[in-house]
């Protein structure tokens, strides 16, 4: 953060700053532009993709800044070397344009927010995103292809991926061995879905859909197989331990996190496959946590020194994630120190599969994550190809050729993909990609 705040002072001294292309006006987007805007010298985010040109167009106005339109690439790339915020519904053109050195992708999308990252990397423009849905079902692929182009490719800093990566790595270089990454949620019942959660939707101003993938476990389903992809972590079976001390109140009282770990203990060991995990009702509440593993007597009593305990497990944790507002440090270490916050490592570890939210029946469509119909679930990816599963991520507008059962996995064989996707394509390549 500190050098990197440093860098970025420097470009604005020098009237370079970073020109950034976002794809995306949504809740989070606009955040980050406000972010940008308000409090980041250094950044511009010069352009905004939105297939709904007048919510760019108020992201710029709610960020007092006055944007203008266009479509073509000639405009977009006329607008943004004469100084203007321009907004676009042609991400490809915006992701693209000359000027352009980083595109923050912010959708939540999976086919549409593939083919625009495939793009950045094509036209050698650093890609940064957001996006978890994209990464967790074909990030592998897209980052050997960003490798092979020379730039980088990287989920973003503030949502708990980046902060368990930055955690992860700060315990790394301390010599303790990480055996556990977790995410501390408030709330977790896999039938929630956009009814349950519309009153908590309106309230925020967010998509019923979205709020609901969040409560439905989806989202750190996703969240947790991007950790693993990155630091070569397992799950110890489909969908995580999870435990939940809320009691089914996201309201409750929260319990230490140091209370609720002992139902982990069993899975853990230096010699162990290390895990990614959850937890529910766990203070800090907004928080993620890795425990690591020191068996060194000397370190050991520095660290009951130092509060942490006898070992050899140990605690570490971050009180919180601030999504909107630390995103835009992301974009300085992507683009000035070539610094990944965290991209996936190889061949996938971890996926999220489907898992059916009723009794589906055969002609039903999977039509949202966080629908009505679906939830997803981690599971190790050897355990996914071998059994066929459906990644959530390539479940969207799928129609089932036969019934499948409430809480059942769904496989390939149960639906018919639609046509045409770029996302079907990545993930059979990286599947052909990765079994060689």
């Amino acid at each position: 953060m500190i050098i990197v705040d440093t860098a970025l002072a420097k470009r604005a001294e020098e009237k370079r700053p970073i020109k950034v292309a976002m794809i995306g006006a949504g809740f989070q987007a606009r955040g980050i532009l406000l972010q940008v805007a308000q409090s980041v010298p250094g950044v511009q985010i010069v352009g905004i993709a939105a297939r709904n040109v007048d919510q760019g167009l108020f992201a710029y106005s709610q960020a007092g800044l006055e944007a203008t339109t266009a479509e073509s690439e000639n405009d977009i790339n006329d607008a943004i070397r004469d100084g203007k915020f321009v907004v676009t519904p042609n991400a490809i053109a915006l992701a693209q344009a000359d000027d352009i050195e980083c595109v923050l992708e912010v959708t939540g999308s999976t086919d549409y927010a593939a083919r625009v990252i495939l793009a950045t990397i094509e036209a050698g423009k650093h890609a940064l995103h957001m996006n978890a849905e994209v990464d967790g079902t074909v990030g592998p692929i897209l980052k050997v292809k960003a490798d092979k182009a020379g730039v980088i490719y990287s989920f973003s800093d503030g949502d708990q991926p980046g902060v368990e990566a930055n955690l992860l790595r700060v315990v790394k270089a301390m010599g303790v061995k990480p055996v556990l990454a977790g995410n501390i949620k408030g709330l977790h019942d896999p039938y929630r879905n956009p009814t349950t959660q519309a009153g908590f939707a309106k309230q925020y101003k967010q998509k019923p859909a979205m709020v609901a993938s969040f409560a439905d476990g989806t989202k750190v389903a996703f969240e947790q197989a991007l950790v693993a992809n990155a630091f070569d972590m397992r799950v110890a079976k489909r969908g995580m331990i999870g435990p939940d001390f809320s009691g089914g109140d996201p309201y409750a009282p929260k319990v230490p996190l140091e209370e609720c770990l002992d139902v982990y203990k069993p899975y853990l060991g230096p010699d162990k496959p290390a895990l990614v995990e959850y937890v529910v009702g766990a203070a800090p509440p907004a928080g993620v946590f890795v425990l690591g593993w020191q068996e060194d007597p000397i370190q050991q009593h520095y660290y009951n020194y130092y509060k942490l305990g006898k070992g050899p497990l140990y605690v570490f944790y971050d009180p919180y994630h601030l999504c909107h507002m630390q995103v835009p440090i992301s974009i300085g270490r992507v683009v000035l120190f070539n610094d990944a916050v965290i991209s996936p490592d190889g061949a996938p570890k971890v996926g999220v599969v489907a898992i059916a939210k009723k009794d589906l029946s055969e002609g039903d469509t999977i039509i949202d994550m966080g629908g009505y119909e679906v939830y997803g679930e981690t599971e190790n990816q050897t355990t996914i190809n071998e059994e066929n599963l459906l990644p959530i991520g390539i479940a969207m507008d799928c129609k089932l050729k036969r019934a499948v059962a409430k809480d059942q996995a769904i496989t390939f064989d149960d639906v018919e993909l639609p046509e045409g996707r770029i996302i079907d394509a990545l993930y059979q390549e990286q599947i052909a990609y990765f079994s060689n």
